[in-house]
């Protein structure tokens, strides 16, 4: 009895790890592209300036 071929996909299943699915999103090609550096350093940004508004608004910052 022959045995029947199974026929190959191009592409196997992505995996259940992390790494899968950074190989699965660096396909995307539309979009902001903005690398974690930037992420970090635009989320400190926010976080400074929002404390310094807070502090400004309990009167601890003088206004100029």
């Amino acid at each position: 009895m022959p045995r029947k071929s199974k026929k190959k996909k191009k592409e196997g299943p992505m995996p259940v790890t992390g790494a899968g699915l950074i190989r699965f999103f660096q396909d995307e090609t539309r979009g902001i592209k903005v690398g974690p550096v930037a992420v970090v350093l635009l989320s400190l940004f926010l976080i400074i300036l929002v404390g310094i508004a807070w502090l400004r608004s309990y009167g601890l910052i003088p206004f100029p």
